[in-house]
């Protein structure tokens, strides 16, 4: 429970009382589709009875980024300055970390806002989607924080410092009960697929661009595969 109630704590504004010892989650980061359940079910219920897909994705949006504090779309904005910076490794990592949002980050908010809102809206049940979604965001931040090699000191390199080889696919495992939705077999199959490549891409271009992970890819990376696996979703 402490491992939890740490891991909310980090990815929520939950009211959850006293602030527990964050190394319980560090030890068991594989835990993040857990936080991937609350919040996308947290945002399934609010949309359940909202019959117009627009207002219903629009409402989802906005639940999961209330929800999670904005903390890892931040970090989504600080990669797309680090990813669109002109320059040497240093340039782009000097744009990565910087607390000024450029062109690149507002940019890459727009796109994978948009390609959020259009895939729930085309969804066949919004509430379905934003649940599948959130939980295979957060086993990306599960798979990098893992496999991703930090380049620089900060909470990621510290998650990193006690992950083990095991926790993807222990994190894999927390996100099977996602086959008991009432959703087409090839549809779960689809995000599935994307769920692994989403991360495992970024962490290539990651290491191209930046020579390893820190935080803000991570965070970038839970809103980039939630925004693909519901559009794969959607188009499956």
């Amino acid at each position: 429970m402490k491992s939890l109630i740490a891991l909310l704590q980090f990815a929520t504004i939950l009211p959850l009382g006293k602030p527990a010892e964050f190394e319980a989650f560090a030890k068991a980061s594989y835990l993040y589709p857990v936080a991937g359940y609350i919040i996308g079910g947290l945002a399934a219920v609010l949309v359940i009875w909202i019959s117009n897909p627009f207002l219903a994705a629009s409402v989802a949006v906005a639940a999961v980024l209330l929800i999670s504090g904005c903390h890892h779309f931040d970090g989504l904005l600080d990669f797309g300055d680090g990813m669109m910076a002109h320059g040497d490794r240093e340039k782009r990592i000097r744009a990565l970390t910087d607390r000024q949002t450029g062109a690149g980050g507002v940019a890459m908010g727009i796109v994978v806002t948009l390609l959020l809102f259009a895939g729930l809206a085309a969804a066949s049940s919004v509430a379905t989607a934003i649940l599948i979604g959130e939980v295979c965001a957060k086993f990306s931040m599960a798979f990098l924080t893992a496999a991703g090699k930090p380049f620089a000191d900060g909470i990621h390199s510290y998650l990193h410092g006690f992950a083990q080889p095991s926790f993807p696919f222990v994190a894999a495992l927390l996100c099977l009960p996602l086959i008991l939705l009432p959703v087409a077999p090839l549809k779960l199959a689809v995000a599935a697929i994307v769920m692994v490549a989403s991360p495992a891409i970024l962490l290539l271009l990651a290491n191209n661009l930046f020579g390893g992970v820190n935080g803000d890819v991570a965070g970038a990376s839970n809103e980039i595969t939630r925004a693909l696996v519901i559009t794969a979703i959607a188009l499956a």
